[in-house]
């Protein structure tokens, strides 16, 4: 008799659809998988032929087939174990109910049929939503929030035992994911109110957290930098309950914890980090920093330390929002839409043009310095900051604004990009034909923005970047045309560190 069970195989984030055929015959002794399965997938025979034995189910004198379909699709994970044990014990006739092809089943087994968790089953769970699954038979995991799927019945199960006696009708005991508290406050450990001074880098980063415009930050040490950076995302809104769960999803993909789910991510690898682990990869493609910094921030700090590489490797997610990792017989995508923040010191020893300190770099050394960062990845930036140390004593002693409020102006300006363009997208993840086709924009302010163009000698992407913050600073502003102040305002900010040589 063949049985036939379905499963979820990922690829990526993305999940599909498998068919686990089962044949069982009396025979010589065998036990084969066949359909591209890798080596966690073929150890499976071992893990089921354990548990079966433990319920006095044996395979002694029975030849085993089993085939994971589509056969094209390489097969990664023990998420078969379950699977290929339902089918064999249905093959068997041990199971006589009828198992319907939209019941799905998930999970590892151990020797003495214990069905246990792995990696990436929330993203599993997402796809058997997608692929039109009723029931998902899985194990509970603590690290796993409260999932109400509509259309979808998530039945956890904690034995092969506790699926049999499912499937016969008899009851087995309700386990529900454990419904983790509402945060009413949102807290972050650092905020804007702490930082002293820094006016002008505080409102470019509130124009780059409304717009998701990348920023480039140049100073020297202990100018301020870092501390800029890492309060960033505490302006930023709060992750959607679908953001919130395409993020767990990462991190269980990556084996890592994840901290509260509500929060955009914040990473800032270290430039002797190599590019699989920034990019992603390995044998099994795992996602990397930039995908752990989806829907957050990738802060690099000395950015020009980064191998030439590792940063070139960066521009094709920065503009598209997702990375693709191709291996030989597969392709794999993850999400990257992170918003960029690089750092880098202004030459060698990090003090040129400062008054405090010499600069001990020849010229030469510091063209040297800043020609590590390549062209087309120094124009991949929006806003360009020249951050210089603060003098306290020479600050007012104004309170400074906290980003508990600077968070709800940017909160407004994206809810108006959204409600422009019809979707959850910002100024500089749309496209430039939606972005010039959603606002007008009057003739006087594109006879100004030719006029310094033409005078400046920017490239087209320029203009272009341009046009996007000004698009940004007007939402901020709650007005639906942009100005000529706006225009003003966005050649600032991207043209601020060489913001001496415009001319207007």
């Amino acid at each position: 008799m063949i049985a036939k069970v379905t499963t979820i195989g990922l690829k990526g984030v993305d999940g599909y659809r498998v068919q686990v055929e089962v044949q069982t015959t009396c025979g010589m002794e065998a036990f084969k998988i066949v359909g591209l399965p890798d080596t966690s997938v073929r150890e499976s025979k071992q893990r089921v032929s354990a548990a079966l034995h433990s319920l006095e189910n044996y395979l002694v004198d029975q030849k085993t087939i089993v085939n994971l379909s589509p056969s094209e699709q390489k097969k990664n994970g023990p998420f078969f174990d379950l699977p290929i044990a339902i089918g064999i014990l249905k093959s068997m006739n041990v199971i006589e109910a009828q198992i319907d092809s939209n019941t799905g089943f998930i999970g590892a087994l151990s020797l003495e049929g214990a069905v246990l968790a792995v990696e990436g089953m929330l993203p599993a769970i997402l796809a058997a939503k997608r692929i039109g699954l009723s029931i998902l038979y899985m194990p509970y995991s603590d690290s796993l929030p409260a999932l109400e799927i509509e259309g979808l019945e998530i039945i956890y199960i904690s034995s092969i035992q506790q699926v049999l006696k499912h499937l016969s009708g008899k009851s087995i005991p309700i386990i529900r994911g454990i419904q983790k508290p509402n945060i009413q406050k949102i807290y972050h450990d650092k905020d804007f109110s702490s930082i002293i001074g820094h006016q002008e880098a505080k409102r470019a980063l509130e124009v780059s957290a409304a717009g998701e415009h990348q920023v480039f930050m140049v100073g020297p040490p202990g100018s301020g930098k870092s501390m800029l950076a890492e309060t960033l995302p505490s302006i930023l809104p709060p992750l959607s309950r679908e953001a919130q769960l395409e993020k767990i999803s990462l991190y269980e993909l990556a084996g890592l914890d994840y901290s509260d789910s509500c929060l955009p991510p914040i990473r800032a690898p270290h430039h002797s980090a190599s590019s699989v682990s920034i990019v992603g990869g390995g044998q099994s493609p795992k996602p990397g920093e930039i995908s752990l910094a989806h829907l957050g921030v990738l802060f690099l700090d000395e950015i020009a330390e980064f191998s030439k590489k590792t940063l070139d490797m960066l521009r094709q997610p920065i503009e598209s929002g997702v990375i693709t990792i191709s291996r030989v017989r597969t392709i794999v995508k993850y999400p990257a839409a992170f918003l960029l923040i690089g750092a880098m010191n202004p030459c060698p020893c990090g003090y040129e043009g400062s008054t405090t300190h010499y600069c001990t770099c020849s010229s030469k050394q510091v063209q040297l310095y800043r020609n590590k960062l390549s062209g087309p990845m120094r124009d991949r930036f929006d806003i360009n900051l020249t951050i210089k140390p603060v003098i306290i004593s020479r600050e007012n002693s104004s309170v400074e604004e906290a980003s508990e409020s600077i968070r709800k102006r940017v909160t407004a300006a994206r809810d108006r990009q959204y409600e422009r363009y019809g979707q959850d997208i910002t100024n500089n993840r749309v496209s430039f034909e939606l972005l010039i086709q959603s606002g007008t924009l009057p003739n006087q302010i594109q006879e100004f923005l030719q006029r310094v163009t033409i005078k400046n000698k920017w490239s087209s992407r320029a203009q272009i970047k341009i046009l996007r913050l000004a698009r940004t600073i007007s939402d901020l502003k709650g007005i639906e045309k942009i100005t000529e102040d706006c225009i003003l305002e966005a050649i600032n900010l991207h043209q601020l560190y060489n913001k001496g040589n415009i001319t207007t």
